[in-house]
C-alpha cells in the first residue's frame, strides 16, 4: 500500500522545521554561553587582575620609599610640602590645629611632577579596607583599568592648597570606589607620597550629579549642577568621585574632603 505523497511531503516539512528549531536552540545556548563568560569576565575576572595589580604596585611603591630612606629629610620637604614650615597640621590631634590658610599655597615643593600615568602615591580609606595605588592623568586603559586611582590633570597634588581630585571605577577593573557612598563624615582618608602621609576628614557628599559637573574638581571644589553643594572659600581640599548608580555611568557621585593633618615619612 503506497503512502500518499501528501504525507511524505508534510514529514518533509516537519523535519526541517525540527531541524531549524534545533539549530537556533545551539545558536542561543552558545550566545548565552558567550555572554555568560562576557559577563564573568567583566565583573570577576577583570577584578581580579586589577586588584592583583594594584596590590603589586602599592607593595612596590612600599619597597622604592624604603630604599630612599628619609626623603622628606633628604630632599627639604618636611612640614613645607603642605605649604611652610610650621603651617601644617598636627598628626597627633586632627583638628588641634587648622590646615594652612591659602597665602602659603605659594611655597615650593620640591617633589617633581609625576608623569603621565604613573603611579605616585598611595589612597588608604580605614573604614572601606582600601589601600589603591594613585597614578596622573584619568585614562582608563593605563590607569583606571589597572585597579588604580586616577588624578584629574590640573587639580592640586596632595597636601597642597587647592582641590586634590581623583577618579576611581565603581565596578569592574578593581572597583575601588565601589563603597566610597559609605563614607560618612569625620572619616578619615590617607594619602601616602614618598614625603608625607597627609590625612584628609571626609566633610561632604554630593551623591548624583551629572557627568560633566566639572564644577566639583575645581579649585574650590562647587556643583555647577547642584550649587548648594560645594565650597566658597579657598582651602585644601580632596575630591573623590566615580560614576552612579552602580553598573552604569550616567551620573556621578562626589565625596568631598578637607586636610586635617600632615606627618613627614
Amino acid at each position: 500500500m503506497r503512502v500518499p505523497v501528501v504525507h511524505q511531503q508534510a514529514r518533509r516539512r516537519r523535519a526541517r522545521y525540527a531541524h531549524l528549531l534545533w539549530n537556533g536552540a545551539e545558536i542561543l545556548v552558545t550566545l548565552g554561553v558567550v555572554l555568560m563568560l562576557l559577563v564573568v569576565h567583566q565583573l570577576w575576572w577583570t577584578n581580579r587582575q586589577a586588584r592583583e595589580g594594584a596590590e603589586r604596585k602599592v607593595q612596590a611603591l612600599e619597597r622604592e620609599w624604603e630604599g630612599e630612606g628619609d626623603w622628606g629629610a633628604r630632599d627639604g620637604a618636611g612640614s613645607a610640602a603642605v605649604g611652610g614650615s610650621g603651617s601644617a597640621p598636627d598628626e597627633s590631634g586632627a583638628g588641634s590645629r587648622t590646615a594652612p590658610d591659602s597665602a602659603s599655597a605659594s611655597a615650593t615643593d620640591p617633589r617633581p611632577r609625576p608623569r603621565w600615568t604613573q603611579a605616585y602615591a598611595i589612597l588608604s580609606i580605614p573604614r572601606l579596607g582600601l589601600r589603591v595605588p594613585v597614578a596622573e592623568g584619568i585614562s582608563k586603559g593605563n590607569v583606571l583599568n589597572k585597579g588604580y586611582v586616577g588624578h584629574y590633570p590640573g587639580t592640586a597634588q596632595p597636601g597642597r592648597a587647592g582641590n586634590f581630585a581623583l577618579a576611581g571605577h565603581r565596578n569592574t577593573h578593581g572597583e575601588p570606589f565601589r563603597y566610597i557612598n559609605r563614607l560618612r563624615r569625620g572619616d578619615r582618608i590617607e594619602v601616602e607620597t614618598p614625603a608625607a602621609v597627609y590625612t584628609y576628614v571626609v566633610d561632604r557628599t554630593l551623591a548624583r550629579t551629572s557627568a560633566g559637573d566639572g564644577g566639583v574638581i575645581r579649585e574650590i571644589p562647587r556643583s555647577t549642577v547642584r550649587p548648594s553643594y560645594g565650597y566658597t572659600d579657598p582651602g585644601y581640599y580632596l575630591t573623590l568621585t566615580t560614576c552612579t548608580p552602580e553598573y552604569t555611568s550616567k551620573y556621578r557621585l562626589v565625596v568631598w574632603g578637607k586636610l586635617g593633618s600632615m606627618r613627614p615619612r
